[in-house]
C-alpha cells in the first residue's frame, strides 16, 4: 500500500469517528429544547386605579309622567296599558259638546259686538265733522268717543271667550307631550274628569338612566362626565355620570347620582348597583389577573428571564381593575409574567413562550 492511499484512509477513518461522536451531543441539544415547558406570558404595566364601592339603584326613566287634563269633562276613549305612543298622538278624549255649543255662541257674540263696533265707529267720524260746525256739544263728542271705545272693547273680550273655547275643545282631546308607553291608567270610559285630574302614566323607556343615593363620603371623588361600570345581575355595562345633585339628606346622610346609560336594553324599574370610587385615582403597577398565583400563606408571580427562564417573585396584591390586579413587589412595567403553564413550574426551569393562537398546534400549557 502506498503513503497517500495510506493516508487517505485514516483521513476518512477520522472522519466516521468525528461524525459519531457528534452525533449524540445533537441529539442531546434538541432533547433540552423540547423538555422546555410551553407557557403564554403577560405584560407587566402602569395603569390608572381606584378603589370602588358598589352602590344600589334602579334604573329610571327622564321622562315619568302622570298626564292630567286641564279642563274638566267625561271621558270618551283612553288609551290602552302598554300603548307606545309618539310625542302629540292622543292618548284620552273628552266629551267636547258643550264646548261647541258655546264656541258657536261666542262667534254670534263676536258678530254682534263686530256691527256694534262699526256703528259706533262711524257715528264718531260723523260727530268729528259736525262739531266743526258747532252743531254738536262737546259732551256728545265725548259720549260718541266713549262709545266706540267701549265697543272695541266688547269686540276684544269677545274674541278672548272665542279662543277660548277653541282652546277647550282642542284640549279635549289630551295628548303626549313625550314619546313613550302608557304603563298605568287612572280613569275609564265613562268616567267624569275634574280639572287636574290625572289620566295615565306615560313613560318613556328609550331615555333612561341610572339612579343611586350613595354616602357623603363618596361625594369628594364622583363628579359629572365620570366612566363608571353599572351592573346587572353579574353583566357590566359602561355608563357615565351625568350630574351629581349637589344637595345631601340631612338624615340618611346621603346624595343622588344620576348615570347616563344605553336605553333600549334596560328596563324601567330594573334594580342594579353602579361603582362608584371610594378612593381619589392613582397609578399602581398592574399584572394579568391569570398571572397572580395565590396560595395560602402568600401570593407570587413567575417572572421569564432573559435566559428563557422563570424566577419567583413574592408580591402583595392590591385592586383590581378589569383582567388586571393591583400588586407590590420587585416588578417594572414590561417584565414577561408567565400567565399559563405557571402551576408546573419551578424556579430556574427553562420555558418556551408561544402565541396563544398556537395552542392548536402547541398544546395547552397549562
Amino acid at each position: 500500500m502506498t503513503r497517500s492511499k495510506l493516508a487517505r484512509l485514516t483521513v476518512h477513518a477520522l472522519a466516521a469517528a468525528g461524525a459519531t461522536c457528534m452525533a449524540p451531543t445533537a441529539t442531546a441539544a434538541d432533547a433540552t429544547g423540547a423538555q422546555r415547558a410551553v407557557v403564554e406570558v403577560g405584560t407587566v404595566s402602569l395603569k390608572p386605579v381606584a378603589a370602588v364601592s358598589w352602590i344600589p339603584g334602579s334604573v329610571v326613566s327622564r321622562s315619568d309622567a302622570r298626564i292630567a287634563t286641564v279642563i274638566a269633562g267625561r271621558v270618551t276613549w283612553i288609551a290602552e296599558v302598554g300603548t307606545r305612543v309618539r310625542q302629540g298622538e292622543p292618548l284620552a278624549r273628552l266629551d267636547d259638546t258643550v264646548s261647541r255649543l258655546r264656541l258657536e255662541d261666542l262667534r254670534a257674540q263676536v258678530a254682534r259686538a263686530s256691527a256694534q263696533h262699526a256703528v259706533a265707529s262711524s257715528q264718531l267720524e260723523r260727530f268729528n265733522r259736525l262739531a266743526a260746525t258747532q252743531v254738536l256739544s262737546a259732551s256728545q263728542l265725548e259720549d260718541a268717543r266713549a262709545q266706540r271705545e267701549v265697543s272695541g272693547d266688547d269686540v276684544t273680550r269677545a274674541n278672548a271667550q272665542l279662543r277660548q273655547a277653541q282652546y277647550e275643545i282642542d284640549q279635549s282631546v289630551i295628548r303626549a307631550p313625550f314619546p313613550g308607553v302608557v304603563s298605568e291608567r287612572f280613569i275609564q270610559r265613562g268616567e267624569y274628569l275634574q280639572t287636574g285630574a290625572a289620566t295615565v302614566r306615560l313613560v318613556n323607556t328609550e331615555d333612561v338612566e341610572a339612579r343611586a343615593t350613595a354616602s357623603l363620603d363618596l361625594a369628594a371623588n364622583v363628579h359629572a362626565g365620570q366612566t363608571v361600570s353599572v351592573r346587572d345581575h353579574g353583566i357590566e355595562r359602561s355608563g357615565k355620570v351625568r350630574t351629581v345633585v349637589p344637595v345631601g339628606d340631612d338624615r340618611s346622610r346621603q346624595f343622588e347620582v344620576r348615570v347616563s346609560i344605553p336605553g333600549p336594553e334596560w328596563l324601567v324599574g330594573t334594580p342594579v348597583e353602579v361603582s362608584l370610587p371610594s378612593s381619589p385615582a392613582r397609578t399602581a403597577v398592574t399584572v394579568p389577573r391569570d398571572a397572580l398565583v395565590i396560595r395560602q400563606n402568600r401570593s407570587y408571580v413567575l417572572r421569564v428571564t432573559p435566559a428563557g427562564t422563570v424566577e419567583e417573585l413574592d408580591v402583595t396584591p392590591g385592586i383590581g381593575i378589569d383582567d388586571s390586579v393591583e400588586v407590590r413587589g420587585a416588578l417594572s412595567p414590561g417584565d414577561r409574567l408567565v400567565v399559563r403553564g405557571a402551576e408546573r413550574l419551578t424556579p430556574g426551569q427553562a420555558v418556551r413562550v408561544i402565541d396563544p393562537t398556537q395552542r392548536t398546534t402547541a398544546g395547552h400549557p397549562g
